[in-house]
């Protein structure tokens, strides 16, 4: 099955693919580079800009607003990892690093700064769709999980709102408990608000007459 087109990647990978041809390592670098981007191209993704691992990067990114980055580097790259990171701290997207880098002792923390897949010498064609969906849902695994996890907290934070809001009512109007959450309903129904904005605004009026 074909990846969406929709699916916009960017490459953050050397500028050129014609370097120096008497520096063997850039040379080198430069094939890497191009046999993932014709790997990319046979599996019918989106490659919408090859950006360097420079200062302008976030703000490219930003501009750009890509679905997915992958990261074509010989080395971990922390310099790239941090731009690419930063760029996407408002707008979440997976990141992909390909690497020839044996040393796997920096995967753990480019897991940590956001990379969602490490991926040491797998330049291969064949290797790239399978990576890339893997690498694509577990991205939507971990954002639905941050979402839940968020919801969560946002219903805790609420429930603890309407509570104090009830307590100040209880406290103030004499009435008991039930009262007080029936009186904050009907206001909330009354004003076409949530009840957690409600009871928000009545601790902030709390709080201004103390």
């Amino acid at each position: 099955m074909a990846p969406s087109p929709t699916l916009r990647i960017v490459i953050v990978a050397p500028e050129t693919l014609a370097p120096d041809p008497s520096d063997a390592l850039a040379w080198w670098q430069a094939e890497r580079s191009r046999s993932l981007r014709i790997g990319l191209l046979e599996n019918g993704y989106n490659i919408v800009a090859v950006l360097p691992p420079d200062l302008y990067l976030p703000e490219r990114l930003a501009q750009i607003q890509p679905d997915m980055v992958i990261i074509d580097t010989e080395s971990e790259a922390r310099d790239t990892l941090e731009h690419v990171v930063f760029a996407s701290r408002d707008a979440r997207r997976p990141i992909v690093l390909f690497t020839d880098d044996t040393n796997t002792s920096h995967v753990k923390d480019a897991i940590a700064a956001g990379v969602t897949a490490y991926v040491v010498a797998g330049l291969a064609p064949e290797r790239i769709k399978p990576v890339l969906d893997v690498a694509m849902a577990r991205f939507q695994h971990e954002e639905a999980l941050r979402r839940e996890l968020a919801d969560a907290k946002t219903q805790l934070h609420e429930r603890k709102t309407i509570e104090r809001a009830k307590g100040i009512l209880m406290r103030r109007q004499g009435c008991d408990e039930r009262e007080a959450y029936e009186r904050l309903r009907k206001t909330a129904m009354d004003k076409g608000l949530r009840l957690a904005e409600v009871a928000q605004r009545l601790l902030d009026v709390a709080d201004i007459l103390g």
